[in-house]
């Protein structure tokens, strides 16, 4: 992209930001040294550690945060000491995912892209502007890095090997002196490879262990709760302290239905008995109460019985109510079904209503856009029709002094005074009749069509250097907003001159600048139209330098244009169904949705 420019009409280019993307590899835990008890994917989930790059093999795949550092370069110890130019200008480590700038100076991948952050990006080392896209991947200095020897990041452990920083990521996937996390999920130790067998075994509170009692299979941290509130084997003795030995916790609940000290109620407390006491008290009242309990239980169902028969009348009422309040509900239903309909037709009433306010406010700005056209009309043939009567008395004096003698040489200054006002009114037709076809083709809602017809002659025109740029008519923002148009160069201008059609934004004067906001801020959209059946148009957008004089107030007719040197190339556009029936179609969008009304 490109904005702003020299009075020369030469853009100058503004670039465009891309992103990019890595994923990641990683090894699995070798089978040897997963211990009994434990799967080998619990043991894969907890041990791996993550592998380079293959940058020498085309793959895309990048590491990720087990193998390179979060922030800044590597930190391994290096047997012998790195070079300056595989160090970091921003922290002085060893370069990480090396990027070169466009001044010839290296950054790890997190320490560039911190200072690209800024608002306005320089090289620490020389000051020189940072620009997204003009930074790129080193990977000739990657791959010189990943050869470099450094000692096993477990030599703090013991570990006395050393490797190429590319083998780091293999090396530890089989080091017994690398630290691991347990691959009992609840443990949250880490211990060394090669000391994971023991620590499983001997060490670790979560490892698995079996009740005495029951032989129920849990980890030791829960072994003494499980004996202590849930073990149906582990012996426990009666809450009522009686003579019995203590017994097994899943035979306590039989045992206190029949323990002589345990607290009972009598049987027969849903009939009215409130008697309670242990059980042998509970059998003996049983026996010597047996005559009042049979009194309670015939009182109970008296009151029963009372109840049945009241409930049968009440029912019986009911039910002589039960058809009436049928009907009314199919009433009911009957209604809310019409209520449903017309609030159905009501709705799509409405939605046909909003469809025509919408045509008709369309139509309403069309009619003002006409009548506006009108009233310009209807000056400018009053001000033709005093002219013509201008002409007309002219001419009648002239008819009456040429029948005088010696009105010749007056007649002849008159005629040419005439002349003179007749070539003015054609100008001034011709004026109009320029400005009718810019009403005729313009539009007010930020958006231009360009036809651009003849293209191949045109294309001749800009190669032979005749005309080298294209001028479309203009189009506006709002019937009070900005004035636009845009500027093709067929041929292409600056960097693609030859091999590029350049297309370009321009900001020209209008009649209401005192009232719009200063400078031109809208986004801007530009697209070469595909006339195939694929529709595979192309386009590029951008928003406005503010401190650019291409989107400052103009102070002359239009300012100077901006946009794409290398919009298109020549080759896409005549190999492609852009071009037909010799007609190009460019299309340019500006965003109106946060502009504000004059």
């Amino acid at each position: 992209m490109s904005a702003g420019g020299s009075p020369g009409g030469r853009e100058i280019q503004i670039p465009l930001q891309q992103g990019a993307t890595a994923s990641s590899l990683a090894n699995a835990m070798p089978l040897s040294l997963v211990p009994p008890g434990v799967s080998l994917r619990q043991a894969n989930a907890r041990s791996h550690v993550e592998a380079p790059p293959e940058h020498g093999s085309g793959g895309s795949h990048g590491p990720d945060c087990g193998f390179l550092p979060v922030q800044g370069g590597f930190r391994d110890r290096f047997l012998a000491t790195p070079e300056p130019k595989y160090c970091c200008e921003a922290c002085r480590l060893v370069l990480c995912q090396p990027r070169q700038t466009e001044c010839g100076h290296r950054f790890c991948d997190s320490c560039i892209n911190e200072l690209l952050s800024h608002p306005k990006p320089m090289c620490p080392v020389d000051m020189e502007p940072l620009f997204k896209e003009k930074v790129f991947r080193d990977v000739c200095c990657h791959r010189e890095i990943m050869a470099l020897n450094v000692l096993c990041r477990s030599h703090s452990n013991g570990c006395v090997e050393h490797m190429t920083l590319q083998q780091v990521p293999d090396h530890l996937n089989v080091c017994p002196f690398f630290e691991v996390p347990c691959p009992l999920g609840k443990c949250k130790e880490r211990v060394m490879r090669k000391d994971i067998s023991d620590h499983l075994g001997f060490k670790c509170k979560h490892r698995e262990s079996s009740c005495e009692y029951c032989k129920h299979k849990m980890p030791l941290s829960e072994l003494q709760k499980h004996k202590e509130t849930v073990c149906p084997a582990f012996p426990v003795a009666c809450p009522n302290n009686c003579s019995h030995s203590p017994l097994l916790r899943n035979k306590l609940s039989s045992h206190q239905q029949e323990c002589p000290k345990s607290q009972a109620l009598c049987p027969f407390q849903r009939y009215g008995c409130t008697q309670k006491g242990s059980n042998q008290d509970i059998r003996d009242h049983e026996a010597e109460s047996a005559a009042d309990h049979l009194r309670m239980m015939l009182s109970r169902s008296c009151a029963l019985e009372t109840k049945v028969e009241d409930v049968r009348e009440e029912l019986l009422e009911r039910s002589k109510v039960l058809p009436g309040l049928s009907s009314r509900l199919a009433e009911m239903e009957k209604l809310t079904e019409e209520l449903r309909d017309k609030n159905r037709l009501t709705d799509q009433k409405i939605v046909n209503m909003q469809k025509l306010m919408s045509s008709q406010s369309e139509k309403l700005l069309e009619v003002e856009l006409e009548l506006r056209v009108l009233r310009l009309l209807r000056e400018e043939v009053g001000e033709l029709r005093g002219a013509v009567e201008n002409l007309r008395a002219g001419l009648a004096l002239l008819e009456q002094g040429a029948r005088g003698p010696a009105a010749n040489g007056s007649m002849e200054t008159q005629l040419s005074r005439h002349d003179d006002m007749l070539s003015v009114h054609e100008i001034r037709l011709a004026d109009m009749d320029l400005r009718f076809q810019v009403l005729e083709t313009a539009s007010f809602n930020g958006t231009l069509i360009w036809k651009i017809r003849e293209y191949k002659r045109r294309k001749q025109d800009a190669v032979a250097s005749k005309t080298s740029s294209l001028y479309s008519q203009p189009f506006y923002t709002g019937y009070f907003g900005y004035k636009m148009c845009a500027r093709v160069y067929l041929n292409g201008d600056g960097m693609g001159k030859g091999t590029h059609l350049s297309l370009f934004f321009v900001v020209m004067r209008g009649e209401y600048d005192a009232l719009l906001p200063w400078p031109f801020k809208q986004k801007v959209t530009l697209m070469l139209m595909d006339q195939g059946p694929p529709r595979k148009h192309l386009g590029d957008a951008f928003k406005p330098d503010p401190n650019s004089s291409s989107f400052r107030r103009p102070v002359a007719e239009m300012n100077i244009a901006s946009g794409c040197p290398l919009f298109v190339a020549q080759t896409v556009l005549d190999t492609g169904t852009y071009i037909k029936d010799d007609t190009i179609f460019i299309k340019v969008t500006v965003d109106t949705s946060d502009l504000p009304d004059p």
